[in-house]
C-alpha cells in the first residue's frame, strides 16, 4: 500500500502528464485547422487529363500517314537538292571509316 506522499506525489505526476497531454493535443489540433486552411486556400481547379497520344514510332513506320516521311534518303537528297549534293558528297569516301 502507498502513503499519503507516495499517493500525492504519483497524483501530482499524473495531472502534470495530463496537462502536457492537452497541450500537446491542443498544438497538434492548431496546426491541422492552420494546414487545412493552407490546402484550401492553394487548391487548385485541376486540369483536365490530356487524351494519351498516339505512339510516334508507328507514325514513323509507316509513310502513308507521314507524308514527310522519306524511306530513302539519298533519293530525296538527289531530288530536292541535285548538284548541291553531288557536290558536297562527292569527296564523302575519301574519310574513311571513323
Amino acid at each position: 500500500m502507498l502513503t499519503e506522499t507516495q499517493m500525492s506525489n504519483r497524483l501530482e505526476m499524473i495531472r502534470k502528464i495530463a496537462k502536457k497531454r492537452d497541450r500537446q493535443a491542443a498544438f497538434k489540433a492548431r496546426i491541422k485547422a492552420k494546414a487545412a486552411q493552407t490546402v484550401s486556400w492553394m487548391d487548385e481547379v485541376e486540369k483536365p487529363a490530356k487524351k494519351p497520344t498516339q505512339n510516334l514510332s508507328k507514325l514513323h513506320d509507316d509513310s502513308s500517314k507521314n507524308p514527310n516521311y522519306y524511306t530513302d534518303a539519298s533519293k530525296y537528297a538527289k531530288e530536292f537538292y541535285g548538284e548541291r549534293y553531288q557536290q558536297t558528297t562527292r569527296w564523302d569516301n575519301d574519310w574513311g571509316d571513323y
